[in-house]
């Protein structure tokens, strides 16, 4: 058993590491710890995808000299491009959702003033308790019940003051 745990310690790490990731994002309140969480968690995607890419002994995708004027043509000389690519794409794509994650804490934090989901969430229900009303996004249709109300998002944006 520990034989093979060492055999595959990348893959150990990277089920490690989404553990780690997962309690973060469940177990935090505040909102930079679970984007911290869910980068944690992406790392580790990408820890095992090139782990499992990566094969002892074989060069990279590159046709190589075999020594007598031609080239290694065989696909057993050569690692898989294919996880390589897709953690290089994965990458690009976690840096955006990080960063657009971040602008949204950023707003939320402007508008709640506190980084803590639990602490917004008193906020909105002493907001709530104090005007009557509930959150104006909601309106009711006469029937008792409230529903989102349709709005573009040039009026919704125009409504909040951004244009």
């Amino acid at each position: 058993m520990l034989g093979r745990l060492i055999l595959n310690h990348y893959e150990a790490v990277a089920v490690i590491l989404t553990g780690i990731g997962l309690t973060t994002l469940l177990l935090n309140r505040n909102l930079i710890k679970k984007i911290l969480g869910l980068n944690i968690m992406d790392t580790a995607g990408f820890l095992f995808l090139a782990a499992k890419g990566y094969v002892a002994g074989r060069a990279a995708p590159i046709l190589l000299p075999d020594g007598k004027g031609g080239w290694v043509e065989q696909a057993g000389a050569y690692v898989n491009p294919i996880p390589a690519g897709l953690v290089l794409t994965g990458i690009v794509v976690s840096v955006s959702v990080t960063a657009f994650a971040l602008a949204l804490t950023l707003r939320f934090y402007e508008h709640y003033g506190t980084l803590d989901i639990d602490e917004a969430l008193v906020l909105i229900r002493n907001a709530e308790q104090q005007s009557g009303e509930e959150d104006p996004l909601l309106v009711d249709d006469g029937d008792g019940e409230a529903e989102p109300e349709t709005l573009t998002a040039r009026e919704l944006l125009e409504r909040e003051g951004l244009l």
